[in-house]
């Protein structure tokens, strides 16, 4: 599994709402401009639907696990899992995305999505704060 994270000095309820909320994310991560089916106000467990990448590339999800306030994990393809995190620590909380698939894909994925990932977690941690 891959990790990455970064740290807010924003309360984890802000982060949460960012990182939560299809409509919302494109304030911190511009290639995607939100989701179909995934859940009204926030993602919702059991929700099958789509994230569009670069507004026009529809990425298949599942959301196969919600901690309200805490988490958020979805199936982007057989194999593929990413868990969205929302820490609470003393002074902010730490907002991190982990990826896990199936043997050499994981470290292919991760290489090309480490520059994009990183940028957004910290454009999150920021925004939050």
């Amino acid at each position: 599994m891959r990790t990455w994270s970064a740290d807010s000095d924003g309360p984890a309820k802000a982060a949460w709402s960012l990182i939560s909320r299809p409509d919302a994310w494109p304030e911190w991560a511009p290639h995607l401009r939100g989701a179909w089916g995934l859940g009204g106000q926030e993602v919702r467990e059991g929700a099958v639907g789509a994230a569009r990448l670069l507004g026009v590339v529809p990425v298949p999800a599942v959301v196969v696990d919600k901690r309200p306030g805490r988490s958020w994990t979805w199936w982007a393809a057989p194999g593929v899992e990413v868990v969205h995190r929302v820490e609470p620590r003393a002074g902010g909380c730490t907002v991190s995305l982990s990826l896990s698939a199936p043997g050499p894909l994981e470290p292919a994925l991760a290489l090309l999505l480490e520059p994009v990932v990183t940028r957004s977690l910290r454009r999150l941690a920021r925004i939050s704060a």
